[in-house]
């Protein structure tokens, strides 16, 4: 059966459906990361958009128990130039094509796929529909170039609920923007006691739990829609060491009164390399964001730049310097992707060490 992907430049790309046949729109992104589809369709930060993937096949070992970032894939979309119908791996357990339509997710295959990913390069992200051969082109087009994309991204896709991740290390408050499970595997490799909290979670409440330190966690949409976590990040800031990721980088420094600034077409993928302005170092990460911070807005705030993107100069590191505060705008837990970055889960462990020792001292 065929389907066309609508965008509201006017093009349409005409291809194969496969997944869920329900008509979705959202805004069309792309990942270049070669491997890591199941990661990737599944990673929260993706809530509501259609994703394009770069790599020719898709699907080629399948789907598995082990590799979902999150219970329940939050994308309104997959287009890719080929999706593999007999999967070969020893843990594949169903196919791409399967585990959409389980979902209810539309997918599109046999388009351009670099066609369509160099159009998004070159006017920025585009709001698509992924829809039958019978829709209208031109009503869709006036309706898409008329449609606001959502801002509560972050409430679809947090924890209603705190729960618990029990260790008996350090007490880590995990804040839920829409966390990847890595984040959090990550934390009980090293015997952390985490507790995982809602989005909206007070600050009162959250240091009621007696923390070592804080995490916040990566997650969709426009940093500046999530004004009720950048007011309590800034009740915290100096009481507890911190530790963000991504959207919590952005939220991070939103409450030290920087700036973040939509990217043209954003970073999304496994190959990114960042440097380290101290060492100079350079790490290859995963990254999926459409918005950074913006230097310039650094100037007059108590936040240093300890990493930028190699590729455009981009923001990817802060610290505090007065407080035990700092973040990353990509993923060191690197799922998908690279473990070069891995490290600045040791550096959040030595901060909560140092605190815990420093709080001991003052009482004597």
């Amino acid at each position: 059966m065929k389907r066309q992907l609508i965008l509201e430049n006017g093009e349409v790309f005409v291809g194969h459906a496969f997944g869920s046949d329900k008509e979705m729109a959202g805004e069309v992104v792309f990942n270049t990361g070669m491997t890591g589809y199941q990661e990737i369709l599944s990673d929260p930060s993706y809530c509501a958009q259609i994703v394009t993937l770069t790599y020719p096949l898709v699907g080629n070992y399948g789907i598995n128990r082990d590799d979902f970032e999150s219970i329940k894939p939050s994308i309104n979309g997959l287009i890719v130039k080929e999706a593999a119908k007999q999967p070969s791996n020893w843990r594949n357990e169903e196919t791409l094509d399967e585990l959409l339509k389980a979902n209810d997710i539309p997918g599109l295959e046999g388009i351009d796929t670099r066609k369509l990913t160099r159009m998004i390069r070159e006017h920025g992200t585009l709001r698509g529909r992924l829809c039958s051969m019978e829709v209208d082109v031109d009503a869709t087009v006036n309706e898409l170039t008329s449609m606001s994309l959502i801002k509560n991204q972050v409430s679809l896709v947090s924890t209603k609920q705190s729960y618990a991740s029990p260790g008996r290390g350090y007490r880590v408050v995990l804040i839920d923007f829409g966390m990847k499970k890595g984040i959090l595997r990550e934390l009980n490799n090293r015997g952390c006691d985490v507790v995982v909290v809602p989005y909206n979670t007070k600050s009162e409440e959250i240091l009621r739990l007696n923390p070592d330190g804080i995490m916040l966690s990566n997650g969709p949409g426009d940093p500046m829609d999530v004004q009720e976590a950048v007011a309590v990040l800034k009740d915290l800031i100096g009481k507890v060491p911190i530790f963000g990721i991504c959207l919590g980088h952005q939220l991070l420094a939103l409450a030290c009164g920087a700036k973040t600034e939509k990217l043209k077409f954003g970073h999304r993928g496994s190959n990114h390399p960042v440097k380290e302005l101290v060492t100079g170092k350079v790490d290859i990460t995963s990254q999926n964001h459409g918005f950074t911070v913006k230097a310039e807005s650094l100037a007059k705030t108590k936040l240093a730049i300890t990493h930028v993107a190699v590729n455009d100069g981009t923001v990817e590191g802060i610290e505090h310097t007065e407080h035990p505060a700092f973040s990353v705008q990509y993923h060191p837990e690197a799922s998908p992707g690279p473990e070069d970055s891995n490290e600045l889960f040791e550096r959040f462990m030595e901060l909560m060490k140092k605190n815990i020792e420093t709080k001991a001292v003052a009482r004597g």
